[in-house]
């Protein structure tokens, strides 16, 4: 056989079956093409500068990695459909005298073809593309922008080498399955394993206990790091729980509209449930695929666009202040000593040099410990010697202090306390701590603008006391095996600033600088100071979640354009197989409105099945989401909810148009088979 033959059967192959290959090859265009832009942003010098780059380019290089992982495990699935449909084509260049050496030529020139193009168009559209990307980015991010166009050649080399390496793989993958099949195989590879399979009661009832456990964790975790270690598990159950039902589960279905002589004994109904019940195995593979990825694309979009449209409401839950400050003490007398006055002084000297006046001051004293609370006794513990979601951290706190910040006039006797905590339901009428047993006279709503919303991630609980230096004193003993001290002694200063945000950082690095000078001293009696400035961390919460909602917008992309090419794929090759199904009910009189309702009758009793679940996933999952959310200083319940609401009915609507354009391409195979 002359060698000038094999690319020219290759290429033919590839026109002739252009419905299978074009989809195809568009898939490795773009997942070429999204790869090549993460690996671009991920080295991007612009970006790295940026407010949030060091943590948004470790993102990106995440974000291509999962790119590649994906891309192998989609490819190869993408391509079983493939070989499915060519079985039968080289089943017959089998018997007409063709090699299956002869048979590897014609799939080598046919990869390399397809390797060429998807390398080109791919790098190519990510070149063009990159730069585009690079300028969303830096608006996400609210960065300075770099209009100078350039290709990152590590870039460039990272995607050739990983995708020769898939498009190998998949030639090796394909080679394997022709040298191990015998020509009748081939000839019959698409009808190969068609057997009704039986009611799998058992796999059905297991997939509902591992959902039912799945639903359980996300609806019963209440503290937001327990939520971040157990997300994983709950999303691995549910994914083996989803795949479980929709293939056992799928085929019960089928069995159970079979025995509802109502719905099984109409035309339309009929022919539908006995053709699918045939592929239910396979069928229900492919669904729980779809309804994995169509739950993965809502809970990312909605999760990154949370995060950047509530970035304000998240800045000042994080920063009740514009500017605030911090500075650990070692003796319970610093608050009230000459030096602390002078310290006051100087921060409002310094702010009063750029001629601004501090609004809404917060001042107020406190010390921290860790702990646990049960049954009504505080016992301080330390973080180290508990798991982290068992522990409460506690704020003693002058009732002086919480008077003159929330405006309020409690007075309490040496007994009582006031409370504000983060689960006021587990509080009970006393509350011991320090040895001493104290009234709860009132559990107060909230404390600060924000109820400390930062520090909520851990349980929290601000105990306001009539006597602080006594209970300060009395907490203070708790210490370490090394004798270090377990609790720590802090004054909060902050306020706000009514001027420009480029005056309140230069009051910031002014304050810093001068209060640095002074806790540096030898005879300081200053620990540790911090300040934080919200005008200066703006620039670096945009830029993480605007990194975030960027690479969301990308993994989103590729999930859904994954679940589509499944979608298609399933109607394309179910379209082939019951071409001749159809032509033989056409003959026997079925009319081309019967097929049309048989096969909408077919596609909507499992196609909405999962869009359906994806919904019930994201609402049970809901509450998770929003732990997890809560590790970002999110706690805007009400735009989460209707974020989560945008996105599904988008997604849905998405969903529908994929629909009809499916069922309409199925329609169009079937409908040949009486013009053939």
């Amino acid at each position: 056989m002359r060698k000038s033959l094999y690319p020219k059967l290759a290429w033919n192959g590839i026109q002739k079956n252009h419905r299978l290959y074009l989809p195809y090859i568009l898939t490795c265009v773009g997942m070429v093409m999204i790869y090549y832009i993460l690996a671009f942003l991920s080295d991007s010098q612009i970006l790295g500068k940026a407010k949030g780059g060091s943590s948004i380019l470790f993102s990106l290089d995440m974000g291509a990695k999962v790119i590649a992982f994906f891309a192998v495990i989609f490819l190869f699935y993408t391509n079983s459909f493939l070989n499915k449909r060519r079985k039968k084509e080289f089943g017959l260049y089998n018997i007409l005298g063709m090699e299956k050496r002869n048979l590897a030529c014609v799939l080598l020139f046919e990869s390399l073809i397809i390797s060429v193009i998807s390398l080109v168009g791919g790098l190519a559209a990510g070149i063009a593309f990159s730069k585009l990307s690079e300028l969303c980015m830096v608006n996400l991010m609210k960065a300075d922008v770099d209009f100078r166009l350039y290709i990152e050649g590590k870039a460039v080399i990272e995607t050739i080498v990983l995708f020769v390496i898939i498009f190998i793989l998949l030639l090796m993958y394909t080679l394997c399955q022709i040298h191990i099949s015998k020509p009748i195989e081939l000839l019959r590879g698409e009808n190969f394993g068609e057997k009704p399979p039986k009611a799998n009661w058992l796999l059905t009832l297991e997939g509902l206990a591992v959902m039912a456990i799945a639903y359980y964790m996300a609806l019963s975790i209440e503290n937001p790091l327990s939520a971040i270690s157990n997300f994983f598990t709950a999303v691995l159950l549910v994914v083996i729980a989803t795949y479980s039902l929709f293939i056992a589960g799928s085929v019960v279905l089928c069995r159970l509209l079979q025995k509802n002589k109502n719905y099984y004994y109409k035309t339309n109904h009929f022919v539908s449930v006995s053709s699918m019940v045939f592929r239910m195995k396979r069928n229900g593979a492919g669904l729980a695929s779809i309804c994995i990825l169509c739950t993965m694309v809502l809970v990312i979009l909605s999760s990154t666009l949370c995060l950047y449209i509530g970035a304000e409401d998240s800045l000042r839950h994080r920063y009740t202040r514009n500017i605030i400050m911090s500075i650990d003490v070692d003796e319970i007398v610093t608050f009230t000593s000459k030096e602390m006055k002078d310290l006051k002084e100087l921060i409002n000297q310094t702010v009063a040099k750029k001629k601004v006046c501090p609004e809404n001051v917060l001042d107020f004293s406190m010390l921290f410990t860790i702990g646990v609370l049960e049954d009504g006794n505080y016992e301080v513990t330390g973080l180290s010697e508990r798991d982290i979601s068992e522990v409460y951290q506690a704020y003693f706190v002058p009732v002086e202090d919480y008077n003159r910040i929330m405006h309020q006039e409690e007075a309490l006797e040496e007994h009582e306390v006031l409370i504000c905590a983060t689960e006021p339901e587990k509080m009970g009428e006393t509350l011991s701590f320090g040895g001493k047993e104290y009234d709860v006279k009132k559990i107060v709503p909230e404390f600060l603008d924000k109820s400390m919303g930062a520090m909520q991630v851990i349980p929290t609980i601000f105990i306001f006391v009539s006597d602080y230096q006594e209970v300060a004193s009395q907490m203070l003993q708790y210490k370490d095996e090394e004798g270090k001290a377990l609790n720590r002694l802090q004054w909060f200063y902050g306020f706000d600033l009514d001027c420009n945000e480029e005056l309140q950082i230069e009051i910031y690095d002014q304050i810093t600088n001068e209060v640095q000078g002074e806790v540096s001293k030898e005879r300081s009696l200053w620990k540790e100071f911090s300040c934080d400035s919200v005008a200066k961390e703006r620039a670096e919460f945009y830029g993480m979640y605007g990194g975030l909602l960027f690479l969301g917008v990308l993994l989103g992309i590729v999930f859904v354009a994954a679940a589509v090419l499944i979608i298609y794929y399933k109607q394309i090759s179910e379209g082939y197989e019951d071409q001749s199904r159809f032509a033989i009910m056409q003959k026997v009189g079925m009319s081309k409105e019967e097929i049309r309702k048989s096969i909408n009758s077919q596609v909507l009793t499992v196609f909405f099945l999962p869009i359906v679940t994806a919904g019930i996933h994201l609402m049970v999952a809901f509450p998770l989401i929003q732990k997890v959310l809560a590790l970002f200083n999110f706690y805007n319940i009400g735009l989460q909810v209707m974020v989560t609401l945008m996105c599904f009915v988008v997604f849905g609507i998405f969903y529908f148009a994929v629909y009809f354009a499916t069922s309409k391409a199925y329609y169009g195979i079937v409908s040949e088979a009486k013009r053939e």
